[in-house]
C-alpha cells in the first residue's frame, strides 16, 4: 500500500488520526490540506508532521487556485475528504460558514478531482478514489427502534447536517454524471485522543478535572452510537481498499448510550483515575441546561454492509475506549491547554 493520499482537514480530530495512521502503518505518501481553523492544530499530527513522507499545505478547500495547484504538484491517487465545519451549535449561530466550507469546498474539491482523474494514465485512473467522509446526522433523528443504513432517507435537522447532506449529494452527482469513482461513508459519534474539547467527551473530561460545571442538554436522554476514532480510521482505509465506487458504507460500533449515562461513566473514570482531584464525586458537577434547538433524539448505525462486504468490525469496546480516552486527556494536559484555553463552558455538542 503505497498510494499518494490527499487528506483534507488532516489537522482536525478525525483527519489527524487518518494522517497518523497512514504515516505510521502504511507506506503511503500523504499531503495534508488544512485551513487551521480553531479546531485544526499541527500538534495533533504528532510525529507524522515532520515525517519525510508527509507534506503539509495550509489552505481552504474552497480556494480553487490552491486546490488545483495541490493536485498538479502532488498527483494523488486517493482523496480523503474530511475538511468540514462540524460543530452543531456553531452552525446554529453562524450557518453561512458551514455552507461555504462544507458545500462550496466539496464542490471545488470534486471539480479538481475530476480534472485530475481524467488526465491520469489508464493504470492510475483505475485505482483513483474520492472518499467523502460524512455523518449519520444527515439522516435526522431515529425513534426508539431501528438503525440508519445506506438506504435511509436524508432528513437533516441542523445547518451543519444540512450542509453535509448537500455535500453528499454533490459527491453522488459527480459519480452519476461524470463517472468519478467516489465512495461515501456515514459514521456515528467519534471519540478518542486529539478531539477538540468543545465536543461532549473531551469537554466533560476537561471541565471535570477543572471542577467546572458539566453541562447536559435537557434531560440528557439523547442516544448516540459511540465509535472510537481509530476504529473509524481503520474502516475508512478498508473502504478505500475494498469498497465499490458509487457505494455508501455506514460505520458504527453498535454501542448506544444516552448522554447522561455516558457523562456519568466519564465521571466514574475520573473518580478512579483522579481520586485526589478535590471534585470527587465528579458527577456532582453535572448541570442540566436548556436543550439545543432541533436536537436529534437518537442516532444508531446498522454496520451490516461494511461488516459483510468489506470485512471491517470495530476493535475497541466502549468501556476500554472511554477509559483509555480519559487517561489520554489526563496525560496530555499540555495539548489541551494549547488548543483550548481554560474557561467555563455551558454548552456541548453530541
Amino acid at each position: 500500500m503505497k498510494q499518494r493520499v490527499l487528506v483534507t482537514g488532516g489537522a482536525g480530530f478525525i483527519g489527524s488520526a487518518v494522517v497518523r495512521h497512514l504515516i505510521s502503518q502504511t507506506g503511503c505518501n500523504v499531503l495534508t490540506l488544512d485551513k487551521l481553523t480553531y479546531a485544526g492544530h499541527l500538534a495533533s499530527l504528532g510525529e507524522a508532521y515532520q515525517h519525510p513522507r508527509h507534506e503539509f499545505v495550509e489552505g481552504d478547500v474552497a480556494d480553487e487556485s490552491l486546490v488545483n495547484s495541490v493536485f498538479k504538484s502532488f498527483q494523488p491517487e486517493w482523496v480523503m475528504h474530511l475538511a468540514a465545519e462540524s460543530h452543531v451549535d456553531r452552525s446554529i449561530e453562524g450557518p453561512r460558514a458551514f455552507v461555504e466550507s462544507n458545500v462550496l469546498g466539496t464542490a471545488t474539491l470534486l471539480d479538481a478531482s475530476l480534472h485530475h482523474w481524467r488526465a491520469l494514465p489508464d493504470d492510475r485512473r483505475d485505482g483513483f478514489r474520492f472518499l467523502q467522509v460524512s455523518t449519520d446526522e444527515v439522516f435526522g433523528s431515529l425513534g426508539e427502534q431501528g438503525r440508519f443504513n445506506a438506504e435511509s432517507p436524508y432528513r437533516p435537522n441542523s445547518p451543519y447536517s444540512a450542509s453535509k447532506a448537500a455535500a453528499d449529494h454533490l459527491v453522488r452527482a459527480w459519480h452519476r454524471t461524470y463517472g468519478l469513482p467516489v465512495l461515501t461513508t456515514h459514521c456515528s459519534n467519534n471519540y478518542g485522543p486529539y478531539q477538540y474539547p468543545e465536543k461532549l467527551i473531551p469537554l466533560m473530561i476537561h471541565n471535570g478535572v477543572a471542577g467546572l460545571p458539566l453541562p447536559v442538554y435537557g434531560k440528557g436522554n439523547q442516544v448516540r452510537d459511540w465509535l472510537h476514532v481509530e476504529d473509524h480510521v481503520a474502516a475508512l482505509i478498508a473502504v478505500l481498499q475494498r469498497g465499490r465506487p458509487g457505494r455508501t458504507y455506514c460505520i458504527g460500533a453498535e454501542t448506544e448510550l444516552c448522554n447522561l449515562e455516558l457523562i456519568q461513566r466519564l465521571c466514574a473514570y475520573l473518580d478512579s483515575l483522579r481520586p485526589d482531584s478535590g471534585h470527587v464525586p465528579h458527577a456532582s458537577l453535572i448541570r442540566h441546561v436548556t436543550d439545543r434547538p432541533g436536537h436529534d433524539q437518537r442516532y444508531a448505525i446498522d454496520n451490516t454492509t461494511i461488516r459483510e462486504e468489506i470485512g471491517w468490525t470495530p476493535y475497541r469496546s466502549l468501556e476500554d475506549g472511554l477509559r483509555e480516552t480519559v487517561q489520554w486527556y489526563l496525560d496530555n494536559g499540555d495539548w489541551v491547554r494549547t488548543v483550548f484555553p481554560t474557561r467555563s463552558e455551558t454548552t456541548c455538542s453530541s
